[in-house]
């Protein structure tokens, strides 16, 4: 692992954002997803009913790699016995619900404050997410004032591309001005994140591991460099200009 790191990007859902359990928050979301599809379901039985037809969906998704235009989502997957003029029209305004009726997202703890830290180091931090929906990041990043600590955020539902197809980690570095080898990549999933990254050639990966009784499953194709337990850790893995440590990783049998 070089040590001539420039910078991290980071993985969004299970990473710097996690989804807590807010109900009321959740129940209007999923009370507006139902008035605008004008079903005649609950709208808990209703947004269970969505999230069955939302799995064969990723399991397209996953498969090629895209991330569809969120009009198609609606249209094609979620409600197709419905006007497609009508259901596009609401697209937008229901993959953002769609998203809140499952709970509140929240960065984890010491997220905002490390990433400030690592600026204040001399690193560029950027976002790689897959992610659905097209104006919940924007609102996010323009709710906590926090726009300004990434110099790039590239989104599977702006994109088309999903993790860990190469081309959405090249995207980034070519808005960030940095080349894969001068990188880091911090993410939960082993597949999209650590393999994405390694694909692309990104000098250095670090997986988080924030829950003990669900342990990473590691294989040689897609061990980290590095496993950490909390954001706030990462500032232990690149304290400065001194080298990346790999020691956390050694830690398991493969």
């Amino acid at each position: 692992m070089k040590d001539n790191i420039k910078a991290l990007f980071l993985d969004l859902g299970g990473t710097f954002r996690e989804v807590y359990e807010n109900k009321p928050f959740s129940d209007a979301a999923r009370k507006r997803i139902a008035e605008i599809c004008k079903t005649d379901m609950d709208p808990d039985t209703y947004y269970d009913f969505l999230n069955k037809r939302y799995d064969v969906y990723r399991e397209w998704v996953l498969h090629f790699m895209c991330e569809p235009p969120e009009q198609y989502l609606w249209s094609r997957w979620l409600c197709p016995e419905l006007d497609r003029d009508y259901i596009e029209s609401y697209a937008t305004e229901l993959t953002y619900n769609f998203r809140r009726a499952k709970g509140e997202r929240l960065v984890v703890p010491g997220g905002i404050e490390t990433v400030k830290e690592l600026r204040k180091r001399g690193y560029l931090v950027g976002i790689i997410s897959d992610l659905v929906g097209t104006i919940e990041i924007d609102e996010w990043l323009d709710h906590d004032g926090i726009r300004d600590l990434f110099c790039t955020v590239q989104q599977s539902s702006i994109t088309m591309l999903r993790k860990p197809h190469p081309a959405i980690y090249y995207l980034a570095l070519k808005e960030a001005g940095v080349r894969p080898e001068e990188s880091v990549f911090v993410g939960d999933n082993l597949i999209r994140d650590i393999i994405g990254a390694k694909a692309t050639g990104f000098s250095g990966t670090i997986a988080v591991e924030y829950d003990p009784k669900k342990p990473l499953k590691l294989t040689e194709e897609n061990k980290p460099d590095c496993i950490i337990h909390s954001f706030p850790e990462i500032l232990n893995v690149l304290p400065g200009q001194e080298r990346f440590c790999p020691e956390n990783a050694e830690r398991r049998d493969i």
